[in-house]
């Protein structure tokens, strides 16, 4: 999930710590969704739960989350099976929204698998199906337009534990939907490729820096149309089981979205900076962490396009417009973040 970045809630206390933010006398709906991770995924995907008058108890590593009265927040451990099962009893749906502690191949394979070995089996004594974002990672013809039915076989690093992870959750007995959405933009988004290296900058009337080509289609997607298409998809069972696709705009250029972003901030039309891929795969020889950042370059060097029609078909839902999006965005660094540049070649796997 050039992908997903939720932070990690592995290696947490070894008891769930509880925070209720119930208001006396509210009426408790009785269905309750679990959401793992408070990134921007898992926030967004709680946040949109609460206002719809849904229960919601968000498992972070630290008991993070929205406030919001039908919101309980736990510190737990998602790789501790027996937490896990503790957490998940009552629920209808889980979305699990966590990532890895790093954006390496290592890490994934350490970490992955085993929270989400202990997700599927609670999920599963629980009766409730697992919703996951999911990234075009595993895509094993991306220079074709990727759709719902193409093939996902990618090998090797960081593609190929994503192909391992939807592969064993078809082989799952515990119901499943991974939504794919393309790279992350919008509110929360910050260690993104459209996030902290681009929109600080922007609204800062600085060069956004992005990475290998800025003429390139490559597909991004709204944070808040990925949660939409998981809550959706967790509500209507004919739909599990499968891979969707996020609602998600035509693909852009990094630079038609830098330039759409300075519209909404209503700053001049940002001069894009580019950092090459050949600098990049020089570095990766000293760097092990820019290593991790190159072996992704070939989505940003070619045409990186995903096609999300037939699952906006079947989820009846469509992406919001780029120009609402890029001023929802602009909107949240403005009052979350400060207009300060980031390091242009921090590694993001979105």
């Amino acid at each position: 999930m050039t992908q997903l970045g939720a932070p990690s809630i592995l290696n947490s206390e070894s008891s769930a710590l509880i925070t209720l933010g119930m208001k006396a006398g509210t009426h408790m709906p009785e269905k309750l969704f679990v959401v793992t991770g408070a990134g921007p995924v898992g926030w967004t995907v709680a946040e949109q739960l609460a206002g719809q008058g849904h229960r919601v108890r968000i498992l972070t590593r630290s008991g993070s989350g929205p406030e919001h009265h039908l919101i309980e927040k736990r510190a737990v451990d998602v790789s501790d099976r027996a937490l896990v099962a503790e957490s998940l009893a009552g629920a209808s749906a889980v979305f699990h929204c966590i990532h890895g502690s790093a954006y390496s191949a290592k890490a994934w394979e350490r970490e992955l698998p085993r929270a989400e070995a202990a997700i599927l089996a609670a999920a599963g004594e629980a009766g409730a199906v697992v919703v996951f974002p999911e990234s075009l990672y595993s895509y094993s013809e991306p220079d074709r337009v990727m759709m719902e039915k193409g093939p996902r076989g990618a090998r090797g690093g960081k593609r190929g534990v994503r192909t391992a992870l939807l592969q064993e959750r078809e082989a799952s007995a515990t119901h499943t939907v991974s939504v794919v959405a393309g790279d992350f933009f919008g509110p929360r988004v910050r260690a993104a490729h459209a996030g902290e290296r681009m929109v600080p900058r922007i609204l800062a009337r600085r060069p956004p820096q992005v990475l290998g080509s800025a003429d390139q289609p490559h597909s991004f997607t709204f944070v808040p149309d990925l949660a939409a298409a998981m809550i959706k998809a967790a509500q209507t069972p004919a739909l599990w089981n499968r891979v969707l696709h996020a609602p998600t705009n035509q693909a852009l250029t990094q630079r038609q979205l830098a330039g759409a972003l300075g519209e909404a901030a209503g700053v001049p039309r940002p001069r894009v900076g580019v950092l090459p891929g050949w600098l990049l795969r020089a570095a990766g020889v000293f760097s092990a962490d820019i290593r991790e950042l190159a072996e992704m370059l070939y989505q940003f060097e070619r045409p990186f396009v995903m096609d999300s029609a037939a699952s906006e078909a079947a989820l009846d839902l469509r992406p919001t417009p780029l120009a609402a999006a890029a001023r929802a965005t602009v909107e949240w660094w403005r009052q979350e973040a400060p207009a300060s540049a980031a390091d242009p070649v921090r590694v993001t796997g979105r």
